[in-house]
């Protein structure tokens, strides 16, 4: 018996409804997520000593099952090699919208270009901004806080597209539902690895460029791009606790993203 099903039988028996929910899997775009229509059927008046006989079971199975709390996703950067990544535990309640802004915190993005999901071929984001200039020709714009990480399937693979201009597109993997002693309430990072470009670097081919010329202190435009992303980048910069700080304050109004890589301390002479 399916989870769903399972519970669902026994909260209608400890109720004595005469009707029983049956949850249907409804495919919204093709595999990739999916959604939960109720419907109900007629079941029979259950007598106490029914109830009983029933409930043993079914809650003895019940215990055995703990429902999913958070998820395990991978993202990473397309298009750069080595991969620049990052992977988060998240509250399996977050919805697009949140994942967005745990996105822009793990990579440390500045947030102010536009963005949107690609799912199964489908289109989501924030649907005023996105359809504020659209044509007919353009595809439609589904409602991004409808889309929440438990509508997901382990395993899926969707996209996250970052600044139209520089088209920074990300591959986000669905790896795991988790069952946490206590339910998360803000999201963390737990692995991940090097530095994502610099903001308005010009996208892949810009940022090829740009680590040409810091590479090279010879190279003409050197001192103004250094300058430029603030006398300091490594691409192989990652710090799990500053990135881990930055998911866990997702969602706080107040944050203001690091403008600049954080410089190395500098050793203390003996």
């Amino acid at each position: 018996m399916h989870i769903f099903d399972t519970i669902s039988a026994a909260l209608c028996s400890m109720a004595m409804l005469q009707f029983r929910p049956i949850p249907e899997i409804v495919s919204i775009d093709g595999g990739t997520s999916r959604q939960v229509a109720v419907r109900s059927e007629p079941i029979q008046t259950i007598t106490s000593r029914g109830l009983l006989d029933d409930l043993v079971p079914t809650l003895f199975i019940l215990a055995m099952f703990k429902l999913a709390n958070a998820v395990q996703i991978r993202v990473s950067i397309d298009e750069i090699q080595p991969d620049v990544w990052r992977r988060l535990v998240l509250p399996v309640h977050w919805n697009l919208e949140h994942l967005h802004r745990g996105i822009q915190a793990a990579f440390n993005w500045w947030n102010y270009h536009l963005y949107e999901f690609r799912i199964g071929g489908l289109r989501y984001g924030d649907v005023e901004i996105l359809t504020e200039d659209a044509t007919d020709d353009d595809p439609r714009v589904f409602d991004q806080t409808e889309v929440r990480m438990l509508d997901f399937e382990q395993g899926s693979v969707f996209s996250y597209h970052y600044d139209f201009g520089d088209g920074w597109r990300h591959t986000v993997a669905v790896e795991e539902f988790l069952t946490l002693a206590s339910t998360p309430k803000q999201g963390s990072c737990i692995a991940g690895a090097r530095a994502r470009p610099p903001e308005d670097v010009g996208g892949v081919s810009g940022y090829e460029r740009f680590l040409e010329i810091i590479a090279d202190r010879e190279d003409p435009e050197y001192a103004e791009t250094i300058r430029w992303c603030g006398g300091y980048f490594n691409p192989e910069w990652f710090d799990l606790w500053v990135v881990d700080k930055d998911v866990r304050n997702t969602l706080r109004s107040n944050i203001k993203r690091r403008l600049y890589q954080p410089k190395p301390k500098p050793i203390p002479k003996k």
